[in-house]
């Protein structure tokens, strides 16, 4: 299975990818509508377009997110310049993103000039799916994904297209999402309880701009002589319809809102129409699994999704972490006494202790060294005994003795 954590996976999926064969799309719009399919317009990524099926499962959002991302600038390159070698996608990738010093985001300052552009672009693909949040809010937040990611796949085909970028087009492009998610916000006709949340999605999500409401008032006010292609405008309206949803329908207000956008943009009533009834039936499905759909009990929604997060970790490095458990007996006889006995102070601290220690010993657990991050040691110390069940049965069997 691709593990997008491990070093090599770019060069992994193509390898395989590249057996089934990749189909060249022959429209913008049928792009597009196929990549609105997987989610990743949405920031909510539920499949992945390519020939041979990349399961979702036993995946970290992050790692969803660095596929669905990999995948949908490939198939952009594809789609612009009519060629399936991989080789020339990474090359250009590479360029692309060469030329790009946002605040916060230039990887290949952090690299050897003796990197090979697949390292490179894994550690582009690395880094631009992060929010602009801090290590801790992002940690500890069930809003973390970048729901703007598409922005790179339209500045990637101006690229593409002119062989360079235009000034500031990512500003451009961001300030107008702004403008759009935060005046379709407002003429909602009733506050929704997932507004918030859906506001905070974006607010993490940009990169060269405050997120701010102050500057629109009215949709005559939006200025969208920037947008010049079919793809930019499709993204904007489907933006709009999701931050406009709210109980499953769309109000006529919220309705006359998107045909009075699209009419500024130029796009058909078809379209619109389309969009309205794809949201609709897109959220209905997966709303459970959106975070920012479900802010009901946000300390619950992200115990949930650490939980989930963490046992795959865990089964992952399943043989490592068992090996490195056993060889501790005193973790072992404190751990096994916590299942039926609450422990002292002292106690506690050295199974903190102990469990750090391990976790610096397994790559893929140092996520309990990062700062906040023995606050998930209760969530590791809860599939401890399903990892080794005989030391605890065993334990339990000697207490129970006369």
């Amino acid at each position: 299975m691709i593990n997008p954590s491990a070093p090599g996976w770019i060069d992994k999926f193509f390898i395989e990818q590249r057996a089934s064969g990749q189909p060249l799309m022959d429209s913008e719009e049928a792009f597009y509508i196929r990549t609105r399919a997987t989610g990743f317009i949405f920031g909510h990524i539920v499949s992945f377009n390519t020939v041979k099926p990349i399961p979702i499962t036993e995946r970290l959002p992050e790692e969803i997110s660095k596929i669905g991302m990999l995948n949908t600038l490939y198939e952009m390159y594809c789609l612009t310049k009519n060629d399936p070698d991989t080789n020339h996608f990474i090359s250009e990738a590479v360029a692309f993103y060469n030329l790009l010093t946002p605040k916060g985001f230039n990887p290949l300052q952090k690299m050897l000039p003796t990197s090979t552009d697949l390292s490179k672009l894994e550690k582009i693909i690395h880094d631009r799916v992060q929010t602009n949040e801090d290590l801790f809010s992002k940690n500890f937040s069930h809003v973390i994904t970048n729901a703007l990611l598409f922005v790179d796949i339209l500045a990637f085909k101006k690229y593409l297209e002119k062989g360079s970028l235009p000034e500031k087009y990512f500003n451009k492009i961001e300030d107008i999402v702004i403008s759009i998610i935060s005046l379709s916000l407002k003429s909602k006709t009733g506050i929704s309880v997932h507004d918030e949340l859906l506001a905070k999605l974006f607010e993490s999500s940009v990169r060269y701009n405050k997120f701010s409401d102050a500057k629109i008032k009215t949709i005559d006010d939006l200025d969208l002589s920037y947008l010049s292609n079919d793809l930019e405008k499709f993204y904007m309206v489907d933006l709009a319809g999701i931050s406009l949803w709210s109980d499953e329908k769309a109000e006529n207000e919220e309705r006359y809102f998107l045909y009075k956008l699209g009419e500024k943009l130029m796009a058909t009533e078809s379209f619109i129409t389309e969009s309205i009834d794809f949201i609709n039936d897109f959220i209905v499905k997966y709303k459970k699994e959106i975070p920012y759909f479900n802010n009901s009990n946000p300390v619950k929604n992200f115990y949930d999704h650490t939980t989930e997060s963490v046992q795959i970790l865990i089964n992952r490095n399943k043989k490592r972490l068992v090996k490195e458990l056993s060889q501790s007996k005193e973790l072992m006889q404190l751990l096994a006494k916590s299942t039926h006995k609450e422990l002292d102070k002292e106690e506690k601290k050295k199974i903190k202790v102990q469990l750090l220690d391990i976790c610096k010993s397994v790559p893929s657990l140092t996520i309990f060294l990062l700062p906040g991050g023995s606050l998930l040691l209760p969530i590791l110390i809860k599939f401890i005994p399903q990892l080794l069940p005989s030391a605890f049965n065993e334990n339990e069997e000697r207490d129970s003795t006369p």
